[in-house]
């Protein structure tokens, strides 16, 4: 009986917000330039029809399929696993592979059909390409200075990949990169990037000695500082990859059959915006910890 109650004032207030709506817009037409004081009938009775109709429908699901059943999240740090062609791999690798698979096949296509065309006016795809490709030579450029054009094919293939990895989520998938392991293998790369360029640049006298800088006692601490740096990226990205997981499984369960919309609207931040944001910050990182290693 309540949930027919629900229902009635639901529709009732969706049809009074139609009218206000109505009444408001009418009173708009004979003027130029309202201000935003005229426009408020107009707004507020929008919210009032998008809160009627919102209430209405996930009110006639749960009418229809019931109420959902209460349970509990569980949240496992290591990923499933599956059988794939005989070998029992997790599902964090095999989505890396299906990522890595579909950045090739870009690749390749872009290879054979853009690159031997490129013009001296850049259009369409060549112009993105461009585009994309002088960002991030002069962000690598600007960060790392000198190794900017040697770190920029890594750094831009990282951060494809981690987009990649975001846009998993998107189709229902537990994302990658919320697997400890994945962001430990790409941490552990840069920190052999880091002094693999640090001993380039310095040798190994120069790169021990400004270890020791600027006293010797600080030597086993930097030592310990470097060691700890891939563990810091690893638990970094991983941990926030995990919570925006664990947030958007929460409110779904919180929502129940009226997940309707806002889970689409959270997604938005939680499922491509925050990503980006953690790829841009690993980008980040490790271009300035490879500076640190150089200067």
């Amino acid at each position: 009986m309540s949930d027919i109650i629900v229902i009635v004032a639901a529709a009732l207030l969706t049809v009074a917000g139609f009218c206000w709506r109505k009444i408001a817009c009418a009173k708009l037409k004979g003027i130029e330039k309202p201000t935003k004081k005229e426009k408020r009938g107009r707004k507020y009775s929008t919210w009032l029809i998008v809160l009627g109709l919102y209430v209405l429908v996930t009110q006639l699901i749960q009418l229809i399929f019931g109420k959902p059943k209460s349970g509990m999240i569980e949240v496992s740090i290591a990923t499933d696993r599956v059988n794939f062609f005989g070998l029992n791999i997790s599902t964090s690798v095999l989505y890396s592979w299906g990522i890595m698979a579909i950045l090739v096949v870009v690749a390749i296509i872009l290879r054979l059909t853009l690159i031997p065309r490129l013009k001296d006016v850049p259009t369409g795809t060549q112009n993105v390409l461009e585009i994309a490709i002088e960002t991030i030579l002069k962000y690598t450029h600007s960060t790392a200075h000198s190794l900017g054009e040697f770190m920029a094919s890594y750094v831009f293939t990282i951060a494809i990949f981690l987009v990649g990895c975001a846009f998993t989520e998107l189709f229902g998938l537990r994302t990658p990169a919320s697997d400890i392991t994945l962001t430990a293998a790409l941490a552990i790369l840069t920190f052999f990037f880091i002094n693999f360029y640090g001993f380039k640049k310095k040798g190994l006298g120069g790169r021990l000695k400004s270890l020791a800088q600027p006293t010797p006692i600080v030597f086993p601490i930097r030592i310990l500082t470097d060691l700890a740096v891939p563990v810091s990226l690893a638990s970094r990205l991983f941990g926030n990859m995990l919570g925006g997981l664990v947030v958007m499984d929460l409110l779904y369960m919180a929502l129940g059959n009226r997940a309707i919309g806002i889970p689409s609207v959270a997604g938005l931040y939680f499922n491509v915006f925050h990503p980006l944001i953690q790829a841009f910050i690993f980008v980040t990182l490790t271009l300035t910890f490879i500076n640190e290693a150089t200067e």
